[in-house]
């Protein structure tokens, strides 16, 4: 290890003391599992839910990170990718997305709740225009 490197904790979150707090997209709540803090922000992880009642805003957009994975823990979501198209993920179902890839979010069900973990932790979004237009 590092000397430089702080010793991280073991770091423990119960499903029981879960609090899903307001992030990217206002359609989702997002519960953060510790992993940015224990990795010093080296790597991100939320479970995110759906709001009920409240459908996506599908917007063309990138995000500035090394990766990506998203896994689909309940319900199902659209996602359409600038490289690979529209794509149908459910329960069970995860996708990596390439560092940069121009996507957005089409469509998901009221149950739906994914895991997601990153790296970094904390990145910048852009939305962009559609793929057929200069970004």
């Amino acid at each position: 290890m590092d000397k430089t490197m702080k010793q991280a904790r073991t770091t423990v979150r119960h499903d029981s003391d879960a609090a899903f707090d307001k992030g990217l997209r206002a359609f989702f709540a997002y519960r953060d599992l510790g992993v940015a803090s224990t990795t010093g922000g080296q790597f991100g992880a939320h479970v995110i839910r759906a709001v009920p009642g409240s459908g996506p805003k599908p917007e063309w957009h990138t995000h500035a990170l090394g990766f990506q994975l998203v896994y689909v823990l309940r319900g199902w979501v659209v996602f359409e990718y600038a490289d690979i198209g529209e794509v149908r993920l459910e329960t069970g179902s995860s996708v990596v997305q390439s560092p940069g890839v121009r996507h957005r979010e089409v469509a998901h069900s009221e149950d739906l709740e994914m895991l997601e973990i990153t790296s970094p932790a904390e990145f910048a979004t852009s939305v962009i225009g559609e793929p057929n237009e200069q970004a």
